[in-house]
């Protein structure tokens, strides 16, 4: 299963590489763009839950590190959950895998 990188861009400038077990991450998001807070966390959710089921029907469950990927996520979009301008840029896709 192809696995992907991908490095985000937060309202604090501050810059993330993360991580997806599957290629669908790109349906849900294009390089360069950015999204409202609330936007991102719904489009990463179902890609997530996407890519996890994918790995679940490979190998018989779901794939815990995207899963992780997804709560660190959320964890760290909490600081900017009172801005109500706060908006996230999807900077790259790269082939992990």
């Amino acid at each position: 299963m192809p696995e992907m990188q991908y490095r985000l861009r937060w309202p604090d400038a501050v810059e993330t590489d993360c991580y997806s077990p599957s290629l669908v991450i790109q349906d849900f998001f294009e390089t360069g763009a950015d999204y409202p807070l609330d936007d991102f966390l719904r489009r990463l959710r179902e890609a997530t839950a996407i890519a996890a089921e994918r790995v679940r029907v490979k190998y018989g469950f779901p794939c815990p590190r995207a899963l992780a990927q997804l709560r660190a996520i959320e964890t760290h979009a909490l600081r900017f959950k009172d801005q109500d301008q706060a908006r996230v840029v999807m900077l790259s896709f790269t082939f992990a895998g």
